[in-house]
This record gives structure tokens, C-alpha cells and sequence, in this order.
């Protein structure tokens, strides 16, 4: 397809909205999101599924209980008439009686830290029976990934500590089948947590704005001199958990190994990078600590036609086409005949799935047949690597919404249909991107890329 001309010149900046208060998941949607992992059980002939969380892969956990087990280790095993049972270590234990669904607590002082006691400890097989996995046929292990290599079957690999997997093994009898089950979960076109209903998109959308305030503030707080953990410090926001490690990285990376904002200073000419991410969102940036295009380095002099410009392009291709209904391959398939792969180096999906984690999963891939659906958040994660040139990167978050959500989004949470017409006109006036009418901005920071960080008041649009 034909790219529209990009241009770079005066815009104004996105809005920020803050002061947008955290919106909370109701019982209405807890028990919606129960009923639809039992149908994907049911879907899949499960008897039962055992869910594994830790501080970092909690999402499915959280999806049906509400919380995750902190730092400590946990599992909830449903099974297909409905019954729930946590098991959970020594500070945890407490949190059982807050869960969004009823749940029989049993204690495992083995999930607790190192050198805890371990009074009470039961074997682990001992709480699984009692759970009753040993009497189950079928039983799906869920962790936080689905496995899908090129040859195999994926259904065999799991994603959860030895002792644990063993444990279950050994709870069930020898005929009973244990398979990788996070699709129920996060797969297809029917994982539970694939789409959203309103309370849910309200719910992520706080975090998405958070996230693009976050980045908008420390766009403008780019100055030479800056130190990284000044501009690291204004990618935390309101005390929430970030989903991504942040970055505030200038000039060469990972020094020493190290991932975190330093004392390093920006200085002029550098290649800046930075990213935040809250639950629902994360927003990242690439581009130059310059002004003007001739104090591109000068190996990349033309670093914004070559490079910026390109994803650019891709970026608008994305908003503009992406809509209900249409396969993920598509998508693909357009961003590769807008931004060749040969050419500009980008391999992973560009675009995936957002909820509690950053990346949860992703129906845009080669050949895929998955349909994008109403309800799904997505990133816009295209990641252009070309030999010899610095990256650029302006990754936001979206919902796909048909009318009948739209609809109902504007009558239960006015003031986020509000924030979401303000992104959309912004983004065709401003932009002049002419979103498809299926894409909703959770961001405020959707389609808004300063190449050169010094220029604060020129971004790329699309010329008119």
C-alpha cells in the first residue's frame, strides 16, 4: 500500500488527564471472568486446573482471585463444577479471605522465603489430593505462557517450578492426562482474558494513562545535562506497580550489565531511550537528545528519512487499517508491506495483546488466523533494528471496540468516553491520523513521536 507523506514540524502536545481515579473491577465482572475460564474448561474437556503465581507471573491467578501472592509462590486449583481452592505460603495466607471468589485456603510454608518456618507443612501432593486433583482425568497446569514451537507439541512443556510440576504428577493417577492449559487463559481467539468488557477496559485505562503522562513528562524534561535517574524518576507514578522495568537509558547501553537508570548525564547527540508500563499499558520512547537533523550523527544524517519517518509510516498503517473482525496475519502482513521486514529489521509481533502484564500474548503473527475481536487492548509494538543506525520507538495502547461497546463504554464511564473522543480528535487534527472508527486511545500519547528530543515542539504527523 501507498504510505501517506510523513512530515515533521510544529504540533501541539497530547492532553494529560490526571487526577483520573483508579477504577476498581466489580463482582459482576469477577464472577463473568470465573464463568468464562469454567467454558474454556469445558471447551478443552478439563477437569480441573491448577494456576501457578508468583510476584511476576500472576495474571491468571489474579484474573479469577483478584490478587497475587506477592512474594511468595501460589497456586488456585478450579475445578469444572466451580470449586476453588488456594494454596498459599506463610504471608499470604491472610489475603484468602479478600479473594473475589470463595476459596478453601490451604497452607504451604514450602511457597513461603528462604528459612521461614515450616510449621504445619504438609507434602504438597497431600494438599493437591485434598484439593481433589487425585481423583481428576484431565488437568491442565497453568503458568503464565503458552508454548508454541516450530515443531513439537507445546502442550507438553510447563512453565512452573520442578517441585511443583512434580508434585501434581505424583497427586495424579497414572492414566490421568497433565497438559499446558494457559490457553484457556490467554490463546486464540477464545483465551477468558483475551477481551474486555467495559469495567475491565475502565479499569486498564488508568493505568494506560499513567503510563503516557509518565512518558509526556519525561519528554520534556529532556535537557542536556539531565542525569537518567532524574528522568527514570518521573516514569513512577501514584505509587502503582510497574509492569516493565523502566527505562531511562542515554547513549550506550547496558553498561556493566546494568538495566536501571544511573548518574549518567544526557548529552548532546545521544540516542535516548525511555519506557514505563502500569497494568493496561506501557508507553515507550526512542529518538535523539538534538534540535535539528544536521546534528545527526554523521554516519546517520539520514536517520529520519532511513528510519524514523518508515516506522512513522508503519505507525499510521497500523491505526488507520487495524479494525474488529480482521486476522492478525493481515495485520502483519500490512505492516511487512509498509515497513519490509528485509529492509528495516523488526522480527518480533508488531502488535499484541496488554492486561496485567506488558505482553500477554498475540494474535498478530505470520499466516495467523486469529481475528481481532472487540475488547482486546493491544500495543503497538513495531521494533525497527537496522545495522549502523539508532532505534526509534512511540509504543502506546488501544482497545478494538465495535459500536455496541463503544455504546455501552459511553454509558457506564462518561468521562473515559470523554478522555477517549479528546485522544481521537487529537490524533485526526493534530496528527492527522484518521483512526479507524474501531480504534479507541487509551493513551494520551497515541501517535505522538518527537524524533529530536530538544525540539520540543515538533513531532512527526502526517502531511496534509
Amino acid at each position: 500500500m501507498m504510505s501517506p507523506p510523513i512530515q515533521l514540524g510544529p504540533t501541539k502536545a497530547p492532553i494529560k488527564f490526571t487526577q483520573v481515579e483508579p477504577v476498581f473491577l466489580s463482582d459482576e465482572t469477577m464472577l463473568e471472568r470465573k464463568n468464562k475460564v469454567m467454558q474454556g474448561m469445558v471447551n478443552g474437556g478439563f477437569d480441573a486446573l491448577v494456576i501457578y503465581a508468583d510476584k511476576e507471573h500472576g495474571g491468571n491467578f489474579e484474573y479469577i482471585t483478584g490478587f497475587i501472592p506477592r512474594f511468595e509462590e501460589g497456586l488456585l486449583i478450579i475445578d469444572v463444577r466451580g470449586n476453588c481452592t488456594v494454596i498459599l505460603g506463610n504471608e499470604n495466607l491472610k489475603l484468602a479471605r479478600f479473594s473475589r471468589v470463595s476459596v478453601t485456603l490451604l497452607h504451604c510454608p514450602l511457597f513461603s522465603l528462604p528459612n521461614q518456618p515450616m510449621d504445619h507443612e504438609t507434602p504438597l501432593e497431600d494438599l493437591l489430593a485434598s484439593a481433589g486433583l487425585s481423583d481428576k482425568g484431565k488437568v491442565g497446569l497453568v503458568g503464565w505462557k503458552m508454548f508454541t514451537p516450530a515443531a513439537g507439541n507445546g502442550s507438553a512443556y510447563f512453565d512452573v517450578p520442578y517441585f511443583i510440576v512434580d508434585a501434581v504428577q505424583r497427586t495424579l493417577r497414572k492414566e490421568a492426562e497433565l497438559l499446558n492449559a494457559a490457553h484457556v487463559f490467554i490463546g486464540g481467539e477464545n483465551g477468558a482474558r483475551v477481551t474486555n468488557n467495559t469495567n475491565e477496559i475502565a479499569h486498564y485505562e488508568y493505568g494506560a494513562n499513567l503510563a503516557s503522562n509518565c512518558i509526556l513528562d519525561a519528554l520534556d524534561a529532556v535537557e542536556v545535562g539531565v542525569r537518567e535517574v532524574e528522568l527514570g524518576a518521573l516514569l513512577a507514578a501514584e505509587g502503582q506497580y510497574n509492569t516493565v522495568v523502566s527505562i531511562a537509558a542515554t547513549g550506550a547501553r547496558f553498561d556493566h550489565a546494568n538495566l536501571y537508570p544511573g548518574y549518567k548525564k544526557v548529552q548532546q547527540g545521544d540516542p535516548l531511550s525511555l519506557t514505563t508500563g502500569f497494568k493496561g499499558g506501557l508507553s515507550s520512547r526512542a529518538a535523539f537528545v538534538i534540535a535539528h537533523p544536521s546534528e545527526l550523527p554523521d554516519a546517520q544524517k539520514d536517520w529520519l528519512e532511513r528510519i524514523a519517518k518508515p516506522y512513522f509510516s508503519a505507525q499510521v498503517a497500523w491505526l488507520e487499517n487495524i479494525h474488529v473482525g480482521m486476522p492478525g496475519g493481515e495485520l502483519y502482513d500490512l505492516i511487512e508491506d509498509v515497513l519490509p521486514k528485509a529492509r528495516f529489521g523488526w522480527h518480533l509481533n508488531p502488535g499484541h495483546l496488554v492486561a496485567d502484564e506488558e505482553w500477554m500474548s498475540s494474535p498478530i503473527y505470520h499466516e495467523s488466523r486469529e481475528k481481532l475481536k472487540s475488547g482486546m487492548i493491544l500495543q503497538i509494538d513495531i521494533i525497527p533494528s537496522v545495522p549502523g543506525y539508532n532505534g526509534v520507538s512511540a509504543e502506546e495502547c488501544v482497545v478494538l471496540a465495535d459500536s455496541s461497546l463503544q455504546g455501552a463504554i459511553a454509558v457506564a464511564y462518561p468521562k473515559l468516553w470523554q478522555r477517549i473522543t479528546t485522544r481521537r480528535d487529537y490524533l485526526c487534527e493534530e496528527i492527522g491520523i484518521e483512526l479507524n472508527a474501531d480504534v479507541l486511545p487509551l493513551s494520551n500519547a497515541v501517535g505522538y513521536l518527537r524524533p529530536f528530543l530538544l525540539a520540543k515542539t515538533l513531532s512527526l504527523s502526517v502531511e496534509k
